[in-house]
């Protein structure tokens, strides 16, 4: 099973990420101005995470391949990281799809 790990940024935004059994991190979030968005950006790739038509799957100008996790309302909620191969790009999609919906929430850090 999955856990999506909730941060703090240097800046004192709040991010996950959405880590897969093996510890690889399978997507991440934009920065949250508070915790409680954070849990509702996690709530909604919990949701949208296993519709195809939720991933925006794009070409960086550097070749690699990545996708975007949309929202029903076309808001990015989650990024993947960069692959070499389209055939990554599918097997992360299918990652997220996999873990997401049951995966849990841990906070990493203090004063939650």
């Amino acid at each position: 099973m999955g856990k999506f790990i909730v941060s703090v940024r240097k800046n004192g935004e709040y991010q996950f990420n959405l880590k897969a059994d093996n510890g690889q991190v399978i997507l991440t979030s934009e920065g949250y101005t508070t915790k409680a968005s954070c849990l509702n950006g996690i709530e909604s790739v919990k949701k949208n995470a296993s519709e195809d038509k939720h991933y925006d799957r794009k070409t960086a100008s550097n070749g690699k391949f990545y996708f975007n996790l949309k929202a029903a309302n076309s808001q990015i909620i989650g990024t993947s990281e960069m692959y070499n191969e389209a055939a990554g790009r599918e097997n992360g999609i299918e990652s997220v799809k996999r873990n997401a919906p049951t995966a849990t929430i841990n906070n990493d850090y203090q004063n939650s």
